[in-house]
């Protein structure tokens, strides 16, 4: 979390969180972890204003770990970026998420599948295998 905070600091968003986007380093060094691929990046801040909302815009990252805002077309910010962080701890705790394995040649149809399953999910049924230490925490 504090690799993401870091970049909001320098008034960017990553709009690709996922696993393979993290990196531990090794030796002296391994208990550092690297957030890389800031290609999809975009500066959310310009002259200390937000960047305006948009809709209507093309899905941008990782399908499996993306927002619902973001499947929704939303212009992304740094709730986005939180968002996919946690998506991606559940992947980390759980070794999947429910909506991971759909096999469809169609991207969109995939997509839009995904979103589907990821939007109708009670949050209480998406935390359920969360260690019991985890959900005592409020």
């Amino acid at each position: 979390m504090s690799r993401i905070e870091f970049l909001h600091s320098k008034n960017y968003i990553h709009r690709d969180i996922k696993p393979e986007n993290f990196l531990i380093g090794k030796g002296d060094l391994s208990t550092t972890i690297y957030l890389i691929d800031l290609g999809l990046s975009k500066k959310y801040l310009i002259k200390n204003s937000h960047i305006p909302f948009k809709s209507n815009k093309k899905l941008t990252g990782t399908s499996r770990y993306a927002s619902i805002n973001t499947h929704l077309g939303y212009e992304q910010s740094r709730r986005d970026d939180l968002e996919c962080m946690i998506y991606c701890l559940l992947y980390f705790i759980n070794g999947s998420l429910p909506w991971q394995g759909i096999n469809l040649k169609n991207k969109e149809v995939k997509n839009k599948k995904i979103f589907e399953l990821k939007s109708s999910m009670p949050v209480d049924v998406l935390f359920q295998n969360l260690p019991s230490f985890i959900k005592k925490m409020n």
